[in-house]
């Protein structure tokens, strides 16, 4: 087998493959151009969709030449594949934008250089088609009841399919033929929900071609507890420091279940796989291997200081030293502590809680945490008390701490 299959297949990537023999043949006579598509329905990733960028790192490496698809044409209609209902229209000015957000973002990780990585926008191809003529040259190598026999189909004839949606895999398949003809592209690779659109690209590629190209899935991570992966309190686990900061990127990681360890660190970072399972071997405090876990993927989506900052300030916030200045942080006027500041309020004021009556709830269930002038943190549990400025520290700081590991420094002074 090829060295970079078996990579993929060492570290949990592989899930279906069109036929892995004779792409692994093709890969043993030389460099593979292959492709992923992205579509900008939203404007910034999450970590989701950064699993067949992992691997599009590591064919990359491996030799290969990657394509990055951003499909500001597809993302026009919607692909209907795991939706249980239509997705929302965006204006075609918010997809550009979009677009050019997620382009920057990905090159962040994967590195565009024109020549071994390089990204595409399906919307120079896609929208100046000719109706008429896409359907008489493409629409009439689909099968409709092939098409519906495909999962994520089936799943949504229970629901409603619209007819812009049914377009969708035709679109897809549509990608696959215009990068072979560009670019030479043979492989197209994703998460298993978009096996039935890769094949049907394959499928449209032989017939009009004459060619054999090929398809790679990736299966759909999820938690050990059967939680979609990347899904937190505050929703999704975003790349956009402005939406997820890089800290509760790095608690994120921190935090999972001891069982995920060494499967996200197989997946989520480019360690050796040897040392991905030293880390968890028997013996080992499963704790220091979540911290390399975490440092790492932070360091790869924000940067080696970001990730260093994290670590500081998850450090002081669990008490083994670090810098608490790096934790998330909020300044509050000292004035709201003068006059006593109600325990429900200054969680929800701050962030820790979505509404007041999530707050009394947090604080009568004994999760509602305040440090004391001297640091150390008290549980609060009466929704009627009120913080005092005697609660601050001599730099005007105090400590939050809802449940056991969100944190929130309070400083009332600009530093």
């Amino acid at each position: 087998m090829n060295s970079a299959i078996e990579i993929l297949k060492s570290r949990g990537f592989f899930q279906q493959c069109t036929d892995v023999e004779s792409l692994s043949n093709l890969m043993d006579e030389g460099p593979v151009t292959f492709y992923v598509g992205t579509d900008p329905t939203g404007g910034s990733l999450h970590i989701g969709h950064m699993v067949p960028n992992f691997a599009f790192r590591h064919l990359r490496d491996a030799g290969n030449k990657g394509i990055s698809l951003l499909g500001g044409g597809t993302a026009r209609i919607g692909d209907p594949s795991g939706k249980s209902d239509i997705r929302k229209m965006l204006s075609y000015e918010q997809l550009d934008k979009n677009t050019d957000s997620i382009r920057i973002q990905l090159d962040r990780f994967i590195g565009f250089d024109g020549k071994t990585a390089f990204s595409v926008n399906n919307k120079d191809w896609l929208a100046s088609l000719n109706y008429i003529d896409f359907l008489r040259d493409i629409g009439c190598h689909f099968s409709v009841n092939k098409m519906l026999s495909f999962e994520a189909y089936k799943m949504r004839m229970e629901t409603g399919l619209s007819f812009i949606e049914f377009n969708y895999q035709l679109l897809q398949s549509f990608d696959f033929l215009e990068l072979y003809r560009r670019h030479g592209c043979r492989l197209q690779i994703g998460g298993d929900d978009q096996w039935g659109n890769i094949v049907a690209g394959v499928e449209l590629v032989r017939r009009v071609e004459r060619a054999e190209v090929f398809g790679f899935t990736f299966p759909l991570v999820t938690t050990s507890d059967g939680k979609k992966m990347g899904k937190t309190e505050k929703g999704a686990l975003f790349l956009d420091p402005a939406i997820t900061t890089p800290y509760d990127f790095f608690q994120y990681w921190r935090n999972i279940q001891d069982q995920d360890i060494l499967r996200f660190l197989l997946m989520f970072t480019f360690l050796p796989v040897d040392e991905c399972q030293s880390l968890c071997s028997a013996g080992k405090n499963p704790n220091d291997a979540k911290e390399r876990l975490a440092w790492e993927v932070t360091a790869l989506i924000h940067g080696k200081e970001e990730a260093d900052k994290a670590l500081a300030g998850a450090k002081a916030a669990f008490g083994g030293g670090g810098d608490k200045l790096a934790m998330p942080r909020a300044e509050i006027a000292r004035s709201r502590f003068e006059n006593g500041y109600n325990i429900v309020d200054l969680f929800c004021d701050t962030g820790l809680v979505p509404s007041k009556s999530e707050g009394r709830r947090l604080v009568q269930q004994g999760g509602a945490f305040v440090s004391d002038n001297s640091g150390e943190l008290f549980a609060i549990s009466d929704p009627a008390y009120s913080a005092g400025a005697d609660r601050l520290n001599d730099k005007g700081e105090l400590i939050l701490r809802a449940g056991k590991k969100r944190y929130l420094l309070i400083f009332t002074e600009s530093p």
